[in-house]
């Protein structure tokens, strides 16, 4: 079945009028990045950057162009640690939110 919505034009959207889903997005590709799942927290992180601050503006921010930040979060790209704490400070700065890692025992 084909879908009748762009999906990233459906996530968009909905970061535009849903204060906590945008939150939940950022805590969630963080939280994939922790857990290991780099594919996972690339992929969601680009759709967090595309639906909110967009790469010219992070790339002004943190002072990467923005073809190497679109780059980066390619499924190919290979961001180094620093880059990505650069690029989640700008994200939480540009939100007005500081996250917090938390521990849970399994």
């Amino acid at each position: 079945m084909a879908l009748t919505r762009n999906f990233k034009d459906t996530i968009k959207e909905r970061v535009a009028r849903d204060a906590e889903f945008r939150k939940a997005l950022l805590e969630e590709s963080i939280d994939s990045f922790l857990s290991g799942d780099m594919e996972t927290g690339k992929s969601m992180l680009r759709d967090y950057i595309n639906a909110t601050i967009g790469f010219e503006q992070l790339g002004s921010s943190v002072e990467i162009s923005p073809k190497s930040l679109m780059r980066m979060f390619s499924p190919q790209g290979n961001p180094r640690a620093t880059n990505i704490f650069s690029i989640i400070s700008a994200l939480q700065q540009n939100a007005g939110i500081q996250l917090h890692v938390q521990t849970v025992s399994h």
